[in-house]
């Protein structure tokens, strides 16, 4: 899941993308309104993590521009506002959920995961495919009813490819989704990850290089 924060105070911002980050999240963070908007104009995300009171452009108008794009992309307005009309005009203009600071961390993060699963084509919470089990509420993967553990990016990595359901998945495409914004396009960071997470999968092989395309887990998913 690709996730961007945009919260002017900026230890409360660190926090919260940690506290993602923690889940295998892809998580960029900005502390304005105007960042924000060019963000979203060039990077898809899943969820939209966004402070209402920003500075440069007001989080109503960041919330309308992602709205009126007609992407797939969800909102999750925070605010310091307790009134409950403060609520209802957020949720007005598009917002798909709102939430009052002070909140308790693991509940951003509960309603983040649930947005990021709007946000694309439904899959079940438990994935299954080729004898390997991902479960991404609990963070924990099986092979063969075996516990494997794994690194967050080597379980991102792995959740891409398990919902791909048998279709190839570039490096591209595993960097946009796996990986946040500062990470180097010419990095050897996919080939890195892919080589480790092979290894920890065992034998036998379940991803597959497809020569000049990308990664491919083989054989006929189940759920």
């Amino acid at each position: 899941m690709r996730v961007l924060v945009v919260e002017d105070e900026e230890m409360l911002a660190e926090a919260i993308a940690e506290g993602l980050r923690q889940q295998s999240m892809a998580v960029d963070v900005c502390f304005d309104g105007a960042d924000a908007q060019e963000r979203v104009a060039v990077n898809r995300y899943d969820v939209v993590v966004l402070d209402r009171d920003l500075p440069a452009v007001h989080g109503d108008e960041v919330c309308r521009g992602i709205v009126n794009s007609g992407g797939e992309t969800r909102v999750i307005m925070l605010t310091a506002a307790r009134d409950v009309m403060d609520r209802v005009h957020g949720l007005g203009i598009g917002a798909d959920d709102y939430l009052t600071k002070p909140f308790a961390l693991a509940e951003l993060v509960a309603r983040v995961q649930a947005l990021g699963r709007r946000a694309r084509p439904a899959l079940p919470p438990v994935l299954r495919r080729d004898g390997v089990e991902l479960n991404a509420s609990r963070h924990q993967v099986l092979r063969d009813d075996r516990f494997i553990s794994l690194s967050r990016k080597e379980f991102a990595v792995l959740e891409v490819l398990m919902r791909a359901e048998g279709s190839v998945v570039s490096a591209e495409e595993l960097l946009e989704q796996a990986w946040d914004e500062h990470i180097d396009p010419f990095t050897n960071a996919v080939r890195v990850t892919m080589m480790t997470l092979r290894r920890k999968l065992g034998q036998p092989a379940v991803i597959h290089t497809v020569p000049g395309v990308g990664y491919q887990m083989g054989g006929t998913a189940s759920r």
